[in-house]
């Protein structure tokens, strides 16, 4: 069981690395380093012998092996990223980097998303440092860079230039996952991530004839875009039901004693209420226009009109994206992946799934554990280039007047104590025997 020190750690750790502005607009503007340092410290105060590694000067990763009792069984490996989405001061109740805790709560860019899991991660490492525990497998624990952009200078480094470290890992556990979604009417259910749809960010590119706008011009680069873009946003996708959302469809429909009918997924949807909002967004593709640029003044026509479209697709959905998007964007319009990552799915079977849910259980009896898919991504889209099977398990229990969903980038973003203290607690069960 994780020590009194461990609970007082996790919100002193959340709340130094909020403290610590990582915040990532893309394009390599950030610096993770004083973060990265942060966690290495930590870990080498444990016994740990953590490296610091960059592909790029202050984009900063930890990498550290804690060895298991058994030599002989797979490495899990334990991740987490440093960096933060930006934060408008402005719009806040508390500075977003002020890491105040107040009424029993850390506020601030992170606390969710996801500088608690970091926060979790060395506070029962330390703990067990402190006790003489060994986990049973060994144990590869990151922290990244750059997950909020394109994780080139992150976990993709890390898997393309340093794949020995992460030797024999075969299963591994970051965010989004174990948190408690309350569904209204009493009941207390723990989402466990088991996939991820694909990222398929897009840049489309119009060209036509440029020329005065006073003009008739039936070659308008702008109306091209225009019209390609509205087809994409108002696409209908047709239903795609990946093992992972069946599975969470079906124990979410027996959770509520209705029946699983597939055929009718509006209809299903409506039954489970608002538990529907943990996989209505992964029955089907998804591309939603983000992006306009065009033109340099308004009485002249541009030759080139530019958009982006945030794209997501499902396992074994690729293609039928790919064929779809020809076909949206018709023969005026181009368009090419401004960035583009895998769609993952991991088994709900396995016995690492089943421990996550017996440790949320064990803390959380009254809590119903379902599988789920991601509707975005995280860095395990980079690990699985190793053949890592990635779970989304950063557990949190949390009150109900906390939307936590809500708070992924969102301005107020915070976690109670408790929730902080429940995720150790958690952390801790499930990683000794894992």
């Amino acid at each position: 069981m994780a020590d009194q020190q461990a609970l007082d750690e996790v919100v002193e750790f959340t709340s130094g690395l909020i403290r610590i502005d990582t915040t990532n607009r893309g394009g390599g503007d950030c610096q993770e380093r004083p973060a990265a340092e942060y966690a290495a410290e930590r870990l080498a105060a444990a016994g740990l012998e953590p490296l610091l590694l960059e592909r790029t000067a202050g984009r900063t990763n930890v990498v550290a092996r804690l060895e298991g009792a058994d030599p002989s069984a797979d490495a899990l490996l334990v991740h987490g990223h440093l960096d933060v989405v930006p934060a408008e001061a402005a719009d806040w109740s508390v500075h977003p980097f002020s890491g105040e805790i107040r009424d029993g709560v850390v506020w601030g860019r992170g606390a969710v998303d996801m500088k608690n899991m970091d926060a979790m991660i060395l506070a029962v490492v330390r703990s067990w440092a402190r006790q003489g525990i060994r986990p049973r497998r060994d144990l590869v624990i990151a922290f990244t860079a750059d997950e909020e952009a394109s994780a080139e200078d992150g976990s993709g480094f890390l898997a393309d230039r340093h794949p020995e470290l992460f030797e024999g890992c075969t299963e591994g556990i970051s965010e989004s996952g174990a948190f408690t979604f309350h569904d209204g009417a009493g009941r207390h259910i723990y989402p466990i991530a088991a996939g991820e749809r694909g990222t398929g960010w897009l840049k489309l590119t119009a060209r036509g004839r440029a020329g005065h706008g006073s003009k008739v011009n039936k070659e308008n680069a702008v109306t091209r875009l225009a019209a390609a873009v509205t087809r994409i946003g108002e696409y209908e996708w047709p239903l795609r039901l990946t093992p992972t959302v069946r599975a969470a469809l079906t124990d979410l429909a027996a959770l509520y004693g209705i029946d699983p009918d597939f055929s009718d997924m509006d209809r299903l949807l409506d039954k489970l209420g608002p538990a529907a909002k943990l996989v209505e967004a992964t029955v089907r593709n998804s591309s939603n226009p983000t992006m306009l640029d065009a033109g340099y003044k308004l009485n002249v026509i541009p030759g080139e009109a530019v958009a982006f479209v945030d794209g997501r697709y499902l396992a074994g959905g690729e293609d039928e994206f790919r064929t779809t998007l020809d076909r949206l964007t018709g023969p005026d319009v181009d368009w090419e992946f401004h960035h583009r990552e895998v769609a993952l799915q991991a088994p709900v079977d396995s016995p690492t799934f089943a421990k996550m849910s017996a440790a949320v259980q064990e803390f959380a009896p009254e809590g119903h554990v379902v599988p789920y898919c991601m509707s975005g991504g995280t860095d395990a889209k980079q690990f699985s280039r190793l053949g890592i099977t990635g779970y989304g398990f950063a557990p949190l229990k949390l009150p109900e007047d906390l939307d936590y969903q809500a708070l992924f980038h969102g301005v107020d973003e915070r976690v109670p104590v408790e929730a902080l203290h429940f995720g150790v607690r958690v952390l801790d069960r499930f990683l000794r025997t894992a």
